[in-house]
């Protein structure tokens, strides 16, 4: 397969393949490859290492991958059946046996932390900080052999060690990103690449975060060294902070409201409390107060909940409710129910035990205030759907009163 030749695609004309040498693998110094490519474009570089010699055999890589506390994977493709199999570490060598001399690979994480001509690998990437550094995975495949077309949610250095890999990329923002429901290997669905290359040792591909790729051994036996540089995302930081600076404050400072006066709607979230937790927690501050509202309503709902109320076995139909209420039942709250409520710009949110309902603030205040709740019929569809979602979930429950 000869090499392609890629025309740019950036608007700011810079080339998408360079040539590199020893004294610069990225074919340009760190601080322009900083300002033009890291997290904004991919590059290819050929000849980033010349005359790469892989520091590992493929060999001793698989007996590595049979060791306790590595983390491997062998991936098989079946091309006729198009399924995928993949078996996770420690492997032995019978999984071997199998294998085939087509449509395989091996993957093997932190090989960085188990060989030291491997992490000396990493030396040539010292203009980025050292933290950023995630590892280094070696991938080992006969022709044919993959992963299948995913994106990464992180930097990589794909640096060509052995062999031939034809790599595929799409740098169409556009393009779809469901993936298959079939494979666990979380691949693209669909994927159109935009620009090809077949790799040779010693090339290295630069992908950034979100860049549809995918690559496929060619011709041989090939080991790509992937060096990736992972970046926390913000659901990992939010978490990890947040019990940080709960491990560290003390049990006696507490939400507080001395100020507290009667209130005009019961069950209501309202700017007063909104304005207490700001106080009461160290970052809430930097939160918009719808966010600040919704994180609340779902906390205080489920905060210090022995029991949860259960759904009903046999949920009801909307046309079923709507016949109930109108032959007079009334709704009483469960016991194990804990209801909030909080204003919009012009609608209302209503929060039982920590699920969240669009609704209006009438409606919301009065499940908020009163146990046992006769509604004001006919509804709207969204009060009907507050009401059927509540009942079935086990917080409001049917009750015909007797007749005197």
């Amino acid at each position: 397969m000869p090499r392609m030749a890629i025309a740019s695609t950036s608007r700011k004309s810079v080339p998408i393949e360079v040539h590199g040498s020893a004294r610069l693998p990225l074919g340009m110094s760190p601080t322009q490859f900083l300002r033009d490519y890291w997290q904004k474009r991919p590059l290819l570089i050929r000849n980033a290492f010349p005359d790469f010699t892989p520091p590992i055999e493929p060999n001793d890589l698989a007996g590595l991958a049979c060791e306790d506390g590595v983390l491997a994977r062998l991936i098989r493709h079946d091309e006729k059946r198009e399924r995928w199999q993949v078996k996770s570490g420690p492997l032995a060598e019978a999984d071997f046996a199998n294998t085939g001399d087509a449509n395989w690979t091996l993957l093997v994480q932190d090989v960085d932390k188990w060989d030291a001509d491997v992490a000396a690998l990493l030396e040539p990437f010292a203009f980025l900080p050292s933290w950023r550094v995630d590892d280094i995975m070696i991938s080992y495949a006969e022709p044919g052999g993959g992963v299948g077309a995913h994106v990464d949610q992180y930097d990589v250095f794909l640096l060509q060690g052995l062999g031939q890999r034809h790599w595929a990329i799409s740098t169409d923002p556009q393009a779809p990103k469901d993936v298959r429901p079939d494979v666990e290997l979380k691949q693209l669905a669909h994927f159109e690449p935009t620009h090809e290359w077949l790799l040779e040792p010693g090339d290295m591909l630069y992908l950034p975060p979100g860049i549809a790729h995918d690559g496929v051994a060619f011709g041989g036996p090939c080991m790509t060294f992937s060096v990736g540089m992972r970046a926390p995302s913000q659901a990992e930081l939010t978490g990890d902070l947040a019990d940080y600076l709960a491990e560290r404050l003390d049990e006696d400072q507490r939400y507080a409201d001395p100020d507290l006066t009667p209130a005009k709607a019961g069950g209501e979230i309202d700017k007063a409390a909104l304005g207490r937790l700001k106080t009461a927690l160290p970052f809430a501050a930097a939160l918009d107060d719808a966010t600040l509202r919704d994180w609340f309503g779902r906390f205080i709902t489920r905060y210090r909940n022995a029991q949860t109320p259960a759904p009903v076995a046999k949920p009801l139909s909307a046309p079923a409710l709507a016949r109930r209420l109108q032959d007079g039942a009334q709704l009483l709250r469960h016991p194990w129910s804990r209801m909030a409520w909080s204003r919009g710009k012009g609608d209302a949110t209503l929060y039982a035990n920590g699920q969240a309902w669009p609704t209006s603030p009438a409606l919301a205040r009065e499940l908020c205030e009163h146990r046992i709740f006769t509604p004001s019929l006919p509804l709207t569809e969204t009060g009907q759907a507050l009401l059927l979602g509540l009942v079935n979930d086990g917080h409001l429950v049917l009750h015909k009163p007797r007749r005197r």
